[in-house]
């Protein structure tokens, strides 16, 4: 198997390969200069950004800095997602990230793993699994996806929560390991927080 092809095999392989190591040094030179953009720069990032991401739909907006193991590459966004200061994707292997989803600050989405078993992991050997997140849905500051895991349409995942397992669409989970705490409600359409009612008459 071509080394570029076993990183995306959900297979053990050999991150230091030359031929990766390479191609992952130019992905970062790009994401070193969508960092270093000024904030008035809106159409330099716009651009950079459509240049760095898998895919990358109308009206997504990363906040510098952005952190990714290959500058994005491998990272698909739909329409208008919106991820806050110090995103973290380790993007190994694909991550698919759905319209309308907004991301909180300093949240991971980590792909990469490594082998329980000493002696691979002495030799750096990992492996890669794809990360799904839904359309229209809420991470919370300092969440972390862990390799493998969905996340169902328009679920809210709660501020510092780990997701380890799969979550499913239309609910509110927190925690460490994430879990789900109740689902989308009636009651969501009268209450914006708490007992504090939403106005519709101003919006």
């Amino acid at each position: 198997m071509p080394i570029k092809n076993a990183i995306h095999s959900q297979q053990v392989y050999d991150p230091t390969d030359e031929s990766i190591m390479a191609e992952q040094e130019l992905c970062m030179e790009r994401l070193y200069d969508y960092n270093h953009t000024r904030p008035s720069e809106y159409a330099k990032r716009e651009q950079l950004l459509k240049e760095m991401l898998a895919e990358c739909g109308a009206g997504c907006w990363i906040e510098p800095p952005f952190h990714a193991n290959w500058g994005g590459k491998h990272v698909h966004m739909g329409d208008y997602v919106y991820a806050n200061f110090g995103l973290t994707c380790v993007d190994d292997t694909h991550i698919y990230i759905g319209e309308h989803t907004m991301i909180g600050p300093n949240c991971v989405l980590a792909t990469a793993n490594h082998p329980i078993l000493p002696e691979l992991r002495e030799k750096a050997y990992q492996y890669n699994l794809p990360i799904r997140i839904g359309r229209n849905c809420w991470l919370g500051a300092g969440v972390i996806v862990v390799p493998g895991v969905t996340i169902g349409d328009n679920t809210v995942i709660g501020a510092g929560s780990v997701v380890t397992k799969d979550i499913p669409a239309n609910v509110v989970a927190v925690g460490n390991p994430c879990h789900v705490l109740r689902p989308i409600s009636e009651h969501d359409k009268e209450y914006f927080y708490r007992d504090r009612k939403i106005n519709w008459e101003t919006l």
